[in-house]
């Protein structure tokens, strides 16, 4: 028998790990996503569990397995869906029929207040949604315009007019994101769940996403900055008015700090590209098709949602290009550098030349002068040798002297030049 991959089984499961629920219309459901506020990526995930045993334990209901990542079940009336992400874990609650006030907040008690204040991060988001039955497409109009706010309001009827779902996005009194998902007699349990489930995806994804505007908005100022220093130390660079060591250290500082800026923002940006195409592909899945003339949740990421993402994206690109001039700015300061120091090096070898044709210059003076010392000196020697054999010629020193001059003079020239001349080999 063939040995399975140690992992095999559990990669199998992963496929079916996050089932859609199985939802009967009409019901309601309420949702919320919690975030810690830094480094979400990295942090205990044990206190994600621990705050979920919490208030598993309050209800009487069974823990999920050790490392689970989702959990299904039953919360005393309601059902509770758990999911553990990247940087966020998300609470769905779900129950049969709906309230006669909508969207009024009250299934929210359902979590502890003293439970909620003890959750491990922050709400990202949280949303309401209402699935009626049977509605007639003339009763839903008026409903719309009840609940949602015109301007912003999304409508579409989805799945091959399965159902109709609509949201304006925006944020009620009670703190929650309201949708409305209105169903045909022909629409299952399980299209409803993957209905309510989709939106709650879209909701969660599309504020992930934009969590990276800010960050953008905050860098674009400070890029702002940089891009100006930048192109000063660039123009003097080139009009050659700025100190090498000036530049160099104005260099330096952008090039640390963009690096810098890349790096803080690099995850939070990739991250916005991967929830934004979670996003896209939530709505396309959905199969929308207009309702009433309204815009569909496509038309209104794109005018809402897309310039947000499109903002990122060129602050992100900005920060690259800056630092691409950055490089290619210290690249032209290396280049000045180094014609700098060859011009530098040039003129130290002629100040070398002139110092030696000084010295050559400066030596055969002092080799003409080092000939007459020499044979002032052998001139004496030779004088007195040569002085007994001019007395008996008649001659008198000076004479004898004045005789030796040439010879002696002429003798030292040429021993010296041999010795310059061996020396220059």
């Amino acid at each position: 028998m063939l040995t399975d991959h140690p992992r095999r089984y559990e990669l199998a499961n992963e496929l079916h790990a996050r089932p859609f629920p199985a939802l009967m219309a009409p019901c309601r459901a309420a949702f919320v996503a919690i975030k810690r506020e830094t480094d979400a990526a990295t942090r205990d995930r044990g206190l994600d569990r621990a705050h979920l045993d919490a208030l598993l334990d309050r209800f009487g209901a069974q823990r999920p397995a050790p490392g689970a990542t989702h959990f299904f079940g039953q919360l005393g009336k309601h059902r509770l869906k758990w999911e553990s992400h990247t940087e966020f874990v998300t609470y769905t609650l779900f129950s049969d029929g709906v309230a006669d006030q909508p969207f009024d907040g009250r299934m929210f008690e359902v979590f502890p207040a003293d439970w909620l204040a003890e959750a491990p991060g922050l709400r990202v988001t949280s949303a309401l949604i209402r699935v009626e039955a049977e509605t007639p497409s003339e009763e839903i109009a008026p409903k719309l315009d009840q609940w949602f706010v015109p301007e912003s309001l999304a409508c579409s009827r989805v799945l091959d007019g399965s159902a109709t779902i609509a949201s304006d996005f925006r944020i009620d009194t009670n703190g929650h994101v309201r949708f409305a998902v209105f169903t045909t007699a022909e629409t299952g349990q399980r299209r409803v769940g993957r209905i309510v489930q989709r939106l709650t995806e879209i909701e969660t994804y599309k504020t992930m996403a934009m969590l990276a505007l800010p960050r953008a908005r905050a860098l674009s100022a400070d890029l702002g900055v940089m891009d100006g220093t930048l192109s000063e130390l660039v123009g003097g660079l080139r009009e050659g008015r700025s100190q090498t060591e000036e530049t160099l250290s104005g260099l330096l500082t952008i090039g640390s700090d963009l690096e810098t800026m890349l790096a803080r923002s690099s995850f939070r940006f990739g991250a916005m590209e991967a929830y934004e195409a979670l996003v896209q592909q939530r709505i396309e899945v959905l199969r929308e098709e207009r309702f009433g003339g309204r815009q569909t949740f496509a038309e209104f990421m794109m005018r809402r949602f897309d310039p947000a993402m499109r903002t990122c994206r060129s602050v992100q690109r900005r920060m690259e290009a800056l630092a691409e001039r950055a490089k290619r700015a210290g690249d032209l300061l290396s280049t000045r550098v180094n014609v700098d120091r060859a011009d530098q090096n040039a003129r130290l070898l002629r100040s070398m030349d002139e110092r030696s044709a000084a010295q050559l210059r400066l030596q055969k003076t002092v080799e003409g002068l080092s000939v007459v010392a020499i044979s002032y000196y052998a001139l004496g020697l030779v004088a007195s040798l040569l002085y007994p054999l001019g007395v008996r010629m008649g001659w008198s020193k000076e004479m004898v002297m004045a005789a030796v001059v040439v010879p002696v003079v002429l003798a030292v020239w040429w021993a010296v030049r041999r010795v310059r001349k061996g020396i220059d080999r």
